[in-house]
């Protein structure tokens, strides 16, 4: 049914309208939604079929970018040329071509081998491939409605296409006859892999299924992707939804003047000149919880973060979390794995809830201790400052800011004119150059989506081409929060020729405000280094197969490359390559950078409670073993009751936005970032031990870590860089949750 919908609304929405029209349809929408007079729909319905013919017309005469062979340089995506029309026929395209792929797979009459069967199928939907990195990246950092439509419409026919492949019994039986014979085969490590997933993935994806069950499987599949698409979709329009209006200046006290000016810009865009509108995106709200002195808009502000689809309207989640729950257990249940979590985990470093549990409980029972002594701290505060209410949530980053000031002489707000966003974006280039010799020329003749994006070309030190690299740093309405990595291109060889990787980073930095630029957090200056870790996993892998490149490894060791990068950038050598006023061009001082350090472990309790919280909350969604629909909020206020976390902390995640695991990749996985850690403080104690840019480190790390993928057993790639496993205690020193 929603799929029904979301195709008629494609019809309507996906084409490039005159203002008139535009009108028009919305008087049909309108109207058919109230049962309006007859007239009104007929008329509008004649305008814009007329309409819609002469664009159809328009649109057969020309050829679509997306099924042609780029002409770009590198092989970019021509971005400008795509219209919305182009999606679902490049979609259809490529949908069928795979199919014909797969077919001259399952028919030939040579027996079955690695070659003709295995490789034959991971070099298949190369088109689908092409067409589905364009359109899901642009979907999440360029999304309108017309994209949303057109992606429901998608959502259901991509969920049958990769079940009809899993589910060919042909394809599935020449797959099982290769890995039968596994052992006798003369495959080299990463052969080995590729087979070993290939036929894990169809078992997982089903293919041992019989009759009623197969038929079971693939309709969970389907609604599972709507509703993943759906929980996106609110979060984003919740996001957007909220905003705090102020137009009295003084409820701004206490916060800075990058704040107020974002706000008052934020106001001007919305029509509302001389006031100032903070919203749910990061960039506005944080500073705004840590700075603002108007402790009843801190909580306001607060309630409607935390609340993000749970306001009972049309974009509230508790219903599709429910169902979504339920369904992944009916489908972990049908594959004979006891919950989700099992079967998720199987395939990861830690393989059990159990293990994931066990990690985490350890963790959290410390971080708990901190946190509790944290909050006696800033109550203490909070009476010292002569008043006399209790602590809240919404009172944390608040007073915690004061706190830092108080006790290391450290405002985070003073420190923010030493990282402008270019230099930041130079230093961990440098970081990159030191390391490996790796260079970055910026390109502007090169195709992107959106005038605010920056382009490099990344270069090794001789001057051979890597890769291309996208940094879309600023937030808008049409982009999801957060910050992630992902690719238009994954590198791999064929017959060993090396296609280049093609990636993207993006952020939700606070955009330049007049003539003063970006000038970004602490915080923020760490999710450059993390992001640009994940993008460097793409652009130095150096595998066969797209399917095993770059970051296609399990996810809690996906972190590690990510996190690593982290480490860098507190240290007084780097930061001397990057930490400039942006107005006098000074160097931050020493005094400044010991201030930092010394206060690096500030907030410790806080900032681990509120994550293992979370992770701690998807691990309970995802043990569920039941088809019982659950209360959202009982179950989560259990959940978290369970962790022992203390009320003047909320949980990172609440379930009604946890887009990590309803609308993402992590589910039962939001953990892998603690796991990870323990993972990048070990590695980086390898470089502590040499030098920050020792050449010999660096060089082990890339050739096992970066370079290899999903090619190897990741503990074994781990042990290969390190020498031996790792050690928790680093993490646990680093967290100073033992000294």
């Amino acid at each position: 049914m929603q799929a029904d919908f979301g195709f008629r609304l494609l019809l309507f929405t996906n084409l490039k309208l005159k203002p008139a029209v535009k009108h028009w349809f919305n008087v049909y929408f309108w109207a058919y939604k109230s049962k309006l007079m007859k007239k009104i729909l007929i008329f509008a319905t004649m305008v814009f079929a007329l309409t819609s013919c002469q664009q159809t017309k328009k649109s057969m005469q020309r050829e679509n970018p997306l099924l042609a062979a780029y002409t770009t340089p590198y092989g970019i995506p021509p971005f400008e040329s795509i219209e919305l029309g182009d999606y679902v026929p490049a979609f259809q395209a490529a949908i069928e071509e795979q199919k014909t792929e797969i077919e001259s797979i399952t028919s030939t009459e040579a027996a079955p081998d690695f070659k003709n069967t295995i490789e034959a199928l991971e070099n298949t939907g190369e088109l689908l491939t092409k067409v589905s990195n364009v359109f899901f990246n642009l979907n999440g950092s360029l999304t309108n409605d017309s994209m949303q439509a057109i992606a429901r419409t998608l959502s259901p026919m991509l969920s049958k296409h990769s079940d009809d492949i899993s589910l060919n019994p042909v394809l599935f039986q020449r797959i099982k006859a290769v890995y039968e014979q596994r052992e006798a085969l003369d495959l080299d490590k990463e052969q080995a892999m590729l087979l070993e997933k290939t036929y894990k993935r169809f078992v997982r994806g089903g293919a041992n299924l019989k009759g009623e069950d197969q038929e079971k499987f693939r309709k969970i599949n389907e609604e599972l992707s709507i509703l993943a698409l759906k929980f996106g979709e609110n979060v984003l329009a919740e996001t957007n939804k909220f905003q705090l209006v102020i137009s009295d200046s003084n409820q701004l006290k206490g916060l800075p003047e990058s704040s107020i000016a974002a706000a008052s810009a934020t106001a001007e865009k919305a029509g509302k000149s001389g006031q100032w509108i903070f919203t749910l995106h990061s960039p506005s709200i944080f500073p705004f919880l840590q700075f603002a002195d108007d402790r009843s808009l801190r909580e306001q502000i607060y309630k409607a973060y935390i609340n993000r689809g749970n306001c009972d309207d049309e974009n509230d989640n508790k219903k599709i979390i429910s169902r979504t729950a339920a369904l992944r257990y009916q489908r972990a249940k049908l594959l004979g794995y006891a919950t989700h979590a099992d079967f998720i985990l199987e395939q990861n470093m830690a393989k059990d809830p159990q293990t994931v549990h066990s990690f985490l409980d350890g963790l959290m029972k410390a971080a708990v201790v901190k946190a509790a002594d944290e909050a006696k701290e800033l109550q203490a505060m909070i009476v010292k400052s002569g008043q006399n209410f209790k602590l809240e949530a919404w009172d944390w980053w608040y007073y915690t800011e004061k706190l830092r000031k108080e006790k290391y002489d450290l405002d985070e707000a003073a420190m923010r004119p030493y990282f402008k966003l270019e230099n930041v974006r130079d230093g961990v280039f440098q970081v990159a150059t030191n390391l490996w010799g790796l260079q970055f020329k910026a390109r502007t003749d090169l195709p992107k989506y959106h005038p605010d994006i920056e382009v490099y070309e990344v270069l090794e030190a001789d001057n051979s081409h890597v890769g291309i690299l996208y940094m879309d740093y600023y937030p808008r309405e049409s982009k999801r929060g957060g910050a992630w990595m992902s690719s238009f291109r994954k590198e791999s060889k064929t017959n060993g020729v090396k296609t280049t990787p093609i990636i993207t980073t993006n952020y939700n930095f606070t955009a330049p405000q007049g003539d003063q630029p970006a000038l970004i957090s602490w915080d923020e200056v760490s999710t450059i280094f993390h992001e640009f870790g994940h993008a460097l996993h793409g652009l130095l892998a150096n595998t066969t197969y797209s399917s095993l490149s770059g970051t296609a490894v399990p996810r809690d060791f996906v972190e590690l490359p990510s996190q690593i990068m982290e480490n860098w950038a507190p240290e007084p050598e780097v930061l001397k390559l990057f930490a400039r006023h942006y107005q006098t061009n000074e160097l931050i001082p020493d005094e400044l950078v010991k201030k930092m350090i010394s206060s690096s472990t500030f907030n410790q309790g806080f900032a681990m409670t509120e994550y293992l919280a979370a992770s701690l909350l998807d691990l309970d969604w995802h043990t569920l073993a039941t088809e019982t629909e659950q209360d959202v909020l009982s179950f989560e206020k259990n959940a978290l009751a369970k962790t022992g976390i203390i009320p003047e902390i909320a949980s990172r995640y609440r379930s009604t936005y946890f887009s990590h695991i309803f609308s993402g990749g992590y589910s039962a996985g939001y953990y892998s970032y603690i796991w990870s850690e323990v993972l990048d403080s070990d590695a980086f104690q390898a470089f502590k031990e040499t030098s920050l840019f020792d050449q010999k480190t660096a060089m082990a790390f890339r050739k096992n870590i970066l370079e290899k993928g999903g090619t190897e057993d990741p503990m074994e790639l781990y042990v290969a860089f390190r020498g031996k496993q790792p050690a928790l205690e680093a993490l646990l020193k680093k967290r100073v949750l033992i000294k």
